[in-house]
C-alpha cells in the first residue's frame, strides 16, 4: 500500500448522538470535541446544523473554539442545508461540509422517488453549492452498499467531476459483510475516472456485527478515511468503533502495513468520558475498553501472565490508557498534584471548572481517608455536566424502611431567587424524592432506568446515581454523586428535571423554527 495513513473521521457528535438517550448539550459537546482533538482525531463531525437551532450553536461553537482537526458539518443536498452547514463551519480554520444522497434502489423508489438522472442533477448541484462556500466537501451515496454498482460509479464520477473531495460509501443499514464491501471500493477503484484525485472514505453500522471487520476491509481495498464513534455509539446498534479499528490496525500493523494519528493512550479516557456525558454504559466484555478486556480469570491464563504477559495478551493495557496503578490523593494533596491528575485522566477543564473540583475535591477529603481516581473523575465529569439551570437542589430528606410508609421533603432553590419546599409519599424514599422535584417543578417524567454504583472503594465511598427517563417521548439521563445516594439520586434526577425546563424555556422564547425541506428525514442520515 502506497499510503500509509488512515484518516480518523469521528461522527460521535453527529451519528452517536443519534443514540436513544445520547443527546448532549452544548457544553457536553464541547467538552467531547476536546477530548477527540486531544485524542488525535482528523476529523471531527460536529453536527448537522439543519436538524435545530442548538445542533447549529453546537457545531459553530466546536468550530471557533477547537482548533487542529477538520470541522465538518452535515448536509442533505438541497441549498437550505449547505447554506446552514456552511455558516455553522466558516469559521473553522479547516472547514468540511459532508452532503449527502440516497442512491439505492429502495431509496428512490420509497424515500426519494426520484429517477437515476434527478439523484445524479441533485447530487451535483448540491456538490457545487457547498465547493462555493468551502474548498474540503465530502459526498455520500447514502445506503452506497445496496445501491446498483454501475449507478453508484456514475455517481461517484460525476461527484469528482463536480469538486468533492471524499468520496464516502456508507453501510447505512448494516448490510453488508466484509468480502462485499471491500469489493466496492476494489469496484469503484477501478471503474471510476478521477478517483486518484479523491479520498475514499468507509462509514459502517454494527446492525451484523461486522461494522469494525466491513471497515478493515475497506481499508485493504484502498479506503483512507473511516468513520467511526467512540464505543461504537450511533443509530439502532450504533457505528464501527473507533477505539477498535484504531488497535486493530495498530496491533496488526505487521497484516495492515497501515496506522493513524491517534494518541491511544486517550482512548480509555475518551471512552470513560463519553460513557459518562451520555449515560451509555460500556459493556464489561467491550473490546479494548470494557472493564474486562485486560482481566484475566482463568488460572491457565494466569499462570501464563505470570511468565509471559504475551502469552494472553496482545495489547499493553497502558497503550490504550488503562494505567496498572492508581494515583491516590488525600486532603493534604495540592492544587498541582489535583489538575495534573486530572489530564492525566482525560479531562479537559477551564480553569474556573478546576478551581470547583478542587474545592468539592477538598470537601470529599474530609469526609473520605483516601479519594480515588474514580472520584476525581465523579467529581471532573459533574462540572462537564454543569450548565445554565433554572432548579438547585437546597436540601433533601427521606424517611423510609420496614413498617413505615416512605416519604420525602426537598427544597429547590429556583433562579428567580425563591425557594420551594414540597413532600411526598412513595414506594421507596428515592421514589418520594423524586415525586416531590416533579410537584415543585411541575414536569413529570416516566423513568425508564434507576441505577446506584459505588464510585470507588472502601464503606465511605461516593455514589453514583444514574437516572434515564423519557419525556415527550425523548430519553434523557442524568448522572451525580455524593456520600450520600439519596442525594445523589436527587441531583441526578434534577439534572434531567432542568434539560426539560431550560428546553421548555427555550421553546417559548424562540420566535421562528427551524424549516426543513420535505424530501428527506434529518435523522435518516449516513
Amino acid at each position: 500500500m502506497a499510503d500509509q495513513h488512515v484518516i480518523i473521521f469521528d461522527t460521535t457528535l453527529r451519528d452517536g448522538e443519534q443514540s436513544p438517550g445520547a443527546s448532549m448539550n452544548l457544553a457536553e459537546k464541547l467538552q467531547v470535541a476536546h477530548v477527540l482533538k486531544e485524542l488525535g482525531v482528523d476529523v471531527i463531525e460536529a453536527g448537522f446544523p439543519i436538524a435545530s437551532p442548538g445542533d447549529f450553536e453546537s457545531v459553530q461553537a466546536i468550530a471557533r473554539e477547537v482548533h487542529g482537526p477538520t470541522i465538518c458539518g452535515l448536509a442533505r443536498c438541497n441549498a437550505a442545508d449547505i447554506d446552514r452547514a456552511g455558516a455553522a463551519v466558516k469559521d473553522a480554520a479547516k472547514p468540511r461540509i459532508h452532503v449527502f444522497l440516497a442512491t439505492s434502489a429502495i431509496h428512490r423508489e420509497f424515500k426519494l422517488k426520484m429517477a437515476k438522472e434527478e439523484i445524479i442533477r441533485r447530487a451535483v448541484e448540491g456538490i457545487k453549492r457547498a465547493k462555493g462556500l468551502v474548498h474540503d466537501v465530502e459526498f455520500s451515496p447514502e445506503d452506497a452498499s445496496r445501491t446498483e454498482l454501475e449507478f453508484l460509479a456514475e455517481v461517484v464520477e460525476k461527484a469528482i467531476e463536480a469538486g468533492a473531495t471524499t468520496i464516502n460509501m456508507p453501510d447505512t443499514v448494516g448490510y453488508a459483510v466484509p468480502e462485499q464491501y471491500g469489493a466496492i471500493f476494489s469496484f469503484i477503484r477501478k471503474n471510476v475516472r478521477g478517483i486518484d484525485k479523491v479520498v475514499l472514505s468507509a462509514h459502517c453500522h454494527d446492525d451484523l456485527g461486522m461494522a469494525v471487520g466491513n471497515s478493515l476491509s475497506a481499508v485493504m481495498n484502498g479506503a483512507r478515511q473511516v468513520e467511526c464513534t467512540i464505543n461504537g455509539i450511533g443509530e439502532r446498534a450504533g457505528n464501527c468503533a473507533l477505539e477498535e479499528i484504531v488497535m486493530a490496525l495498530r496491533t496488526r500493523r505487521d497484516y495492515y502495513n497501515i496506522d493513524t494519528n491517534i494518541n491511544t493512550k486517550r482512548l480509555y479516557p475518551a471512552s470513560r468520558l463519553l460513557s459518562h456525558v451520555t449515560g451509555l454504559s460500556v459493556q464489561r466484555n467491550k473490546a479494548i475498553v470494557g472493564q474486562n478486556a485486560f482481566a484475566h480469570e482463568s488460572g491457565i491464563h494466569q499462570d501464563g501472565m505470570l511468565k509471559e504477559r504475551r502469552t494472553y495478551e496482545i495489547m499493553n493495557p497502558e497503550d490504550v490508557g488503562i494505567s496498572r496503578t492508581e494515583l491516590v490523593l488525600g486532603k493534604h494533596s495540592g492544587r498541582h498534584a489535583l489538575r495534573q491528575r486530572v489530564i492525566d485522566l482525560g479531562y479537559v477543564l477551564s480553569d474556573e471548572q478546576l478551581q470547583r473540583v478542587f474545592d468539592l475535591f477538598k470537601t470529599l477529603a474530609d469526609k473520605k481517608k483516601v479519594v480515588y481516581d474514580a472520584d476525581i473523575e465523579a467529581l471532573a465529569e459533574a462540572q462537564i455536566h454543569s450548565g445554565p439551570v433554572l432548579w438547585t437542589l437546597e436540601t433533601v430528606t427521606c424517611n423510609g424502611g420496614s413498617g413505615t410508609i416512605p416519604s420525602a421533603v426537598v427544597a429547590l432553590w429556583h433562579q428567580d431567587g425563591t425557594i420551594k419546599r414540597e413532600a411526598a409519599l412513595g414506594d421507596g424514599p428515592v421514589d418520594a424524592v423524586f415525586k416531590a422535584i416533579e410537584r415543585i417543578t411541575g414536569i413529570e417524567l416516566t423513568l425508564s432506568d434507576f441505577r446506584i454504583r459505588s464510585v470507588s472503594e472502601g464503606e465511605d465511598a461516593q455514589g453514583e446515581a444514574s437516572v434515564e427517563a423519557i419525556y415527550q417521548g425523548k430519553n434523557l439521563s442524568g448522572r451525580a454523586v455524593s456520600t450520600d445516594i439519596v442525594e445523589a439520586a436527587a441531583l441526578a434526577f434534577l439534572q434531567v428535571v432542568n434539560r426539560v425546563a431550560l428546553r421548555n424555556k427555550i421553546d417559548l422564547d424562540r420566535v421562528k423554527p427551524t424549516q426543513h425541506t420535505p424530501d428527506e428525514s434529518v435523522s435518516g442520515v449516513v
